[in-house]
């Protein structure tokens, strides 16, 4: 079915506003009196957690047990690291707050801290992947929630496998497979983006590869220093042996796939070049990939451009050589106008113009991505983490986040801003906050 209801995490963390996250409920019907309107608010009863990822207590892959439903949401804190568990089964047009994870049972249980991604795994438990320890140091690894209670359970990995580093993940069970991403040390991020900080340690560069059922760490490639390996998504098709990794800092796309022996082996299939500038805090622009996701049905590959401002939409007939079919400009920070000057672009001929979408001027660049189980609406929003919004994005702090659709050409491909779509997150009751991760109750293709 077409999607109906879109749950949103958002933030108040370094916006000045003393107020709670919360998640926003919002009516995606266009038959509605109250469409791309946030009609329902569920605050935390804490301040600062900074909600940032979210994620379903069960997945398709637990849908083969018909007792297994789509009705709880699974909110971890990046900064807090606590843990809400809420129930959107009852009414989900109303969801409530059910379960609440305190930091100090995962910081002495598990010795983790400053969550990031949540799946379910195929046993129904649930998996977070986490940053940090708890004093903010890099430390990657997953912890485990049962998927019944939602008591912690404890660590995923063991103590001795643990990365230096964490953020994201994907799995295939039919390859007993699980690949997770390097994301950065936490204490030194959120201190804001710095240059001094390259070639320090601060930036992931590893890729890990799993045995999905021991949970041991089989295999890692370095994709190169500072690449930062952020989003990883795995074909949806259940036989495939392969998917992606976006890099934010080098902007290369690595393609992963299985060879002989169980082996796993990666190459570069995607590269988008940094812009030469002026005006900003080091001489080239990185791309900066927030976010990459895969159409449903295999078809298209998506990719949010940061710091640019574009969303690139590529074919994958051959899954070696994605074609790019689709881009479209939202937001950025080499806008004509701005505060930066292009003095060398391998791509553009001319700086993008700035987007106003139902009389309002869009601010920040395009952060996390949701695509439509069709394939035919892709909706994103502009925060990525509230200090680096703050720093690279000001206006958009003190503006508040948008959630903006984007209709697709699933034919020829193509992608184009929907004029008629905004979720103004500068409108709020409690002052503007910062959207970002989206999931829709109907399913996704995320989930």
């Amino acid at each position: 079915p077409r999607e109906e209801v879109a749950y949103v995490t958002c933030t108040y963390r370094e916006t000045c506003i003393d107020q709670p996250d919360f998640l926003a409920t919002i009516d995606l019907n266009p038959r509605s009196p109250y469409y791309c309107q946030v009609i329902h608010r569920l605050p935390m009863p804490n301040l600062k957690d900074e909600l940032h990822s979210s994620g379903w207590s069960a997945g398709c892959t637990c849908f083969d047990n018909i007792t297994t439903k789509r009705n709880k949401l699974i909110l971890p804190c990046l900064i807090s690291s606590r843990i809400y568990v809420v129930d959107v089964g009852s009414q989900c047009r109303a969801p409530k707050l059910c379960k609440m994870i305190e930091p100090v049972d995962v910081f002495w249980k598990c010795n983790k801290g400053y969550l990031s991604v949540v799946h379910s795994l195929p046993n129904g438990d649930i998996l977070i992947a986490n940053m940090g320890d708890p004093a903010g140091n890099g430390k990657g690894g997953f912890i485990v929630l049962d998927g019944e209670t939602f008591e912690l359970k404890g660590n995923w990995e063991n103590e001795c496998e643990a990365p230096p580093t964490g953020y994201d993940f994907w799995y295939q069970p039919r390859h007993n497979v699980l690949i997770s991403s390097a994301g950065l040390v936490p204490k030194r991020a959120g201190r804001g983006f710095n240059p001094d900080d390259f070639k320090k340690g601060v930036f992931g560069r590893r890729l890990n590869v799993w045995n999905l059922s021991c949970r041991t760490l089989t295999q890692c490639f370095d994709l190169g220093e500072d690449s930062l390996p952020l989003s990883v998504k795995f074909l949806h098709n259940p036989d495939a042996a392969e998917g992606y990794v976006s890099c934010a800092l080098s902007g290369i796309v690595y393609r992963f796939y299985k060879c002989e022996a169980n082996n796993w082996a990666v190459e570069e299939v995607i590269r988008i070049p940094a812009k030469d500038v002026t005006g900003w805090i080091m001489p080239k622009m990185p791309a900066f990939i927030v976010d990459l996701i895969i159409s449903t049905d295999d078809k298209y590959l998506y990719l949010s451009n940061w710091l640019h401002g574009d969303i690139r939409q590529y074919e994958l007939s051959k899954t070696c050589k994605p074609r790019l079919v689709g881009q479209v400009f939202v937001g950025g920070s080499i806008l004509r106008g701005g505060p930066v000057a292009v003095c060398r672009d391998e791509e553009l001929k001319c700086q993008p113009e700035p987007l106003v979408v139902k009389c309002k001027r869009v601010y920040g660049g395009p952060s996390k991505l949701q695509l439509s189980l069709d394939g035919k609406r892709l909706y994103v929003t502009n925060s990525f983490y509230s200090t680096w919004d703050k720093q690279f994005y000001p206006t958009l702090v003190k503006e508040g986040s948008v959630m903006l659709q984007i209709d697709v050409d699933t034919e020829k491909g193509g992608l184009t801003v929907n004029k008629n779509f905004l979720v103004d997150f500068g409108k709020e009751p409690n002052g503007p906050c910062l959207a970002h991760d989206i999931h829709f109750r109907s399913g996704d293709s995320t989930s």
